[in-house]
């Protein structure tokens, strides 16, 4: 991909989206009848695909061809990718060299080989033999050449290295730490292509049923015409506020990020048009750029719709994906309010003009927005009774007579859109610049909004699994694309129906051309990301990796969550988000989660994985390789890596978030209330604005040192306010171990206590502890310790502990101990919760801290006449 930042040109709109093909969908576009064939073979596999993940699936297609799809996707991918991508720059884009179709053809055979020769593979015992192991080997060969051309060189020199560590681990230049006995051609092969372990592992199967729908989703929904309406209503909202073209920015990649799952394709689509309006309204092209990277980046963390890393989380967390949404929601929308912030900020140190000539007040403008949102968050959790009435009323039909309602709603709406005309896309540049009026467009594309509503009811409300979700709403689109032209041609009395109807269909194959080719890299990512996992389960290399990380960070939890941020954005320098989030989660999240067991803090699994993710997102940020970065520059003409360090410093609250939530889950709304989470909700968003006037250096005004200082200490506090009363008060008392089960039969039924267990390391015989979390169930003392599974041993004031059964609450907490040592496994202390005050009594002198430095910059405006 060559992207022209030397001269600081802005890019035409022709090079813009050969920039984006080419990043994400492949720069070679053949005509004729080989580009006929490769369009048909785009459509297959995104028909294969919604087939796969419809209720029919398993009456259509034949069971050997489900079980093994993940081959199938495989195949598909590997052999569009040598079609779509050309082998180096100078290669041929209008045809298709013949070492492209071989290997592109051999490749796709060699995935298939394990649905091809399944019967064989299975009297093999699941093994590889001595001819297989060879068309392994050529089918990673091609893999890597394959991830090569579409994903860069770096994915494949690290997939490659860690193969060699397969084979080499037992050479002498292997340092001592890593050192293991190796593997042979067939056993490495075996594991990394005949079995589950490697390539056709859990992150395939996460790309082959969940991911493909929802990229084929947003490929769909922004061919029907969504991408422009949402960023049409993003202006018509915030584009007269002062900086406003930042904020529709901010707004119109939120809603674009639904559509897209690709940073740079989101800074292209909304970028094109928010740029030069940025420019014009004062903001440099670096910083124009930097805010429409910042805002298009966090699209992938945005529910309910994610990046592709988050259905991995599905898989490796164990919960499902209402839940990764549920957790992920809070930080990803306060993520998204101070980047409005820091907009507003930059436009009011600068004094920016506005846009237009349209005079609507702020209060006014977050209302409506306010408003907007919240019906539609009431509308996608009210369907859930009219349809509840529907079933309870006719069971047996309820199926057709909601799909006809859904059809009469759908109608209702484009009948609306018909009395409005089609939105065509504005000229940023044009002399006058002409805002859309909310009240007038709002009309045209209300029916976007359906699929989306099918999704999340389909996901929230009856919790379906993602795929099934998403082939529910994909079906909508089908519907939608087929027929909102004739059907707005009707509306209006026009009498064009075939050509409209033809249009449409025309849009409908497009869209399944673009879901596909958007796919390519995706499907190699995970595929040779599998490459790393599959090394990792055979050689055990991550143990390694985590007492290696351990002893560099000194057991200090903090400063290894630094080390785990700096090998995400390290590595995601030349991995795209989703393969550096298997990498970084398969050898990091379970230390953290382990080490922070031993620091005495309870880690969940799902908070260490959505630390990765944030990291891993930040990478197409930072400089000196962060793709969207440098496609935001080629947009507005600025230089690239200026552009990457600003994006990076309005990221700041990307980075500080993850470190905030994995000491304060309450931010993942994990364990909370309705009215804890309401409050937390409030409260976080304070925090982040706080955060961020601190970090901006302004306030009500330009902040003096000691006033930013003192508001990232507030910010810190409303965070935080665990930490600040942990020193006033303790949550614990410290209960000799001997007096455990007094301690646990006193304790009030709902509580927890923290039992500190140490004790020989099974595998090093190092003495280590751990922290287990023991809630209080009912019942006397014994019955509750009974409860926990935990086989205890009174020697004294000595409480030793035998291993616990197999399948007890923490017999995998306590797996890693030797209880057969000659060091016993014992009771070290017992913890007890205290009547410790609220925490929340902390938000009250933070907030009266806030409204002081608030007074002194008002003082200051009114005693200086300094510009607010």
């Amino acid at each position: 991909m060559a992207i022209d930042t030397s001269k600081n040109r802005a890019l035409s709109e022709a090079e813009l989206q050969d920039l984006v093909a080419s990043s994400d969908a492949g720069a070679r576009d053949p005509a004729g009848a080989v580009g006929t064939l490769l369009a048909l073979v785009a459509v297959i596999w995104s028909l294969f695909q919604v087939l796969l993940a419809s209720p029919l699936a398993n009456y259509v297609i034949p069971g050997d061809v489900i079980n093994n799809s993940r081959q199938v996707h495989l195949a598909f991918a590997v052999f569009l990718a040598f079609m779509a991508y050309p082998a180096f720059k100078s290669s041929p884009r209008s045809y298709i060299p013949v070492a492209d179709w071989v290997l592109g053809l051999a490749g796709a055979f060699i995935a298939l080989y394990g649905f091809i020769f399944y019967q064989k593979i299975v009297d093999a015992g699941g093994l590889a033999d001595d001819g297989d192991k060879w068309f392994a080997l050529a089918g990673l060969l091609i893999l890597f050449e394959g991830a090569r051309r579409a994903l860069g060189p770096a994915m494949a020199i690290i997939a490659t290295i860690f193969l060699g560590y397969v084979f080499f681990g037992s050479s002498e230049i292997i340092p001592d730490v890593i050192r293991w006995k190796g593997a042979s051609l067939k056993k490495a092969m075996s594991h990394m292509w005949i079995t589950s372990e490697g390539v056709f592992g859990i992150a395939l199967g996460v790309s082959t049923k969940f991911v493909f729908l929802f990229v084929l989703f947003g490929a769909l929904l922004d061919k029907a015409g969504a991408g422009n309406y949402f960023i049409k209503m993003a202006f018509g909202a915030l584009g007269h506020l002062k900086g406003g073209p930042a904020k529709a920015a901010v707004v119109g990649s939120a809603a674009t990020g639904l559509i897209s799952g690709s940073s740079i394709a989101n800074v292209v689509t909304t970028g094109t048009f928010t740029i030069p309006l940025m420019k014009r309204v004062g903001f440099s092209s670096e910083k124009a750029g930097a805010v429409e990277v910042a805002s298009s980046v966090n699209g992938q963390i945005m529910p309910p719709v994610m990046g592709a890393a988050a259905f991995l989380m599905v898989e490796y967390v164990g919960i499902s994906y209402v839940e990764v949404i549920t957790h992920a929601f809070l930080p990803a929308t306060i993520s998204y309010i101070a980047l409005a912030y820091i907009v507003h900020l930059e436009a009011v140190k600068n004094n920016m003009p506005t846009l237009g000539n349209r005079v609507v007040s702020m209060g006014k403008t977050i209302g409506g927005m306010a408003a907007f949102f919240l019906g539609f968050a009431a509308l996608c959790y009210g369907v859930q009774y009219p349809v509840g009435w529907i079933v309870a009323v006719v069971p047996g039909a309820s199926g057709t007579l909601m799909s006809a309602l859904i059809f009469l709603c759908y109608a209702g709406l484009l009948y609306l859109a018909s009395g409005v005309p089609d939105l065509e896309p504005d000229d940023p540049n044009a002399e006058e610049v002409e805002l859309p009026v909310v009240g007038e467009i709002y009309k045209s594309g209300l029916y976007f909004l359906l699929p989306i509503i099918v999704l999340v009811y389909f996901l929230m409300i009856e919790q379906k699994s993602p795929g099934l979700s998403a082939f529910w709403a994909t079906m909508l689109l089908f519907v939608i694309l087929l027929t909102q032209r004739p059907i707005k041609a009707i509306f209006r009395g026009q009498s064009d129906l075939a050509s409209q109807f033809k249009n449409g269909i025309a849009d409908l194959i497009q869209g399944l051309i673009d879901g596909a080719r958007n796919m390519i890299g995706i499907g190699l990512a995970t595929a040779t990301a599998g490459v790393i996992v599959g090394t990792v389960t055979l050689t055990g290399v991550g143990q390694v990796m985590a007492d290696l990380v351990e002893f560099l960070s000194g057991g200090n939890l903090i400063l290894m969550l630094v080390m785990v941020g700096l090998l995400s954005l390290i590595l995601g320098m030349g991995l795209p988000t989703t393969a550096n989030y298997i990498v970084v989660s398969s050898l990091m999240a379970g230390v953290v989660v382990e080490l922070g067991a031993q620091s005495g803090l309870i880690v969940p699994l799902i908070a260490v994985h959505l630390f990765v993710f944030y990291f891993g997102i930040m990478a197409d940020v930072t400089p000196p390789v962060g793709l969207a970065s440098f496609a935001a520059a080629a947009v507005s003409g600025g230089d690239a890596i200026k552009t990457g360090f600003i994006a990076f410093f309005y990221s700041l609250r990307t980075v500080a978030l993850p470190f905030v939530f994995i000491f304060n889950t309450d931010l993942l709304l994990i364990d909370v209330t309705w009215s804890q989470g309401i409050l937390v909700f409030i409260t976080a968003s304070i925090a982040i604005l706080v955060f961020t006037a601190g970090t901006m250096g302004w306030f009500l005004t330009r902040s003096r040192v000691y006033e930013s200082v003192a508001l990232v200490l507030i910010a810190f506090s409303l965070f935080r306010p665990d930490f600040v009363m942990d020193r006033i008060q303790s949550p614990f008392e410290q209960v000799e171990p001997s007096a455990f089960a007094t301690a646990l039969g006193a304790a009030t039924e709902g509580e927890e206590l923290r039992l500190i267990v140490s004790g020989p390391d099974f595998d090093t015989g190092d003495v280590k502890e751990t922290t287990l979390l023991l809630p209080v169930a009912a019942g006397s003392a014994d019955e509750r310790i009974a409860a926990t599974g935990l086989l205890l041993l009174y020697e004294d004031d000595v409480v030793k502990m035998d291993e616990p059964s197999f399948g007890s609450p923490f017999s995998s907490s306590l797996g890693s101990f030797d209880f057969y040592g000659d060091e016993p496994v014992q009771i070290a202390s017992v913890q007890a919760p205290t009547n410790q005050m609220p925490k929340e009594l902390v938000f009250i002198p933070a907030l009266i801290l806030l409204m002081f430095i608030a007074f002194l910059q008002r003082a200051r405006i009114s005693r200086e006449g300094v510009p607010t």
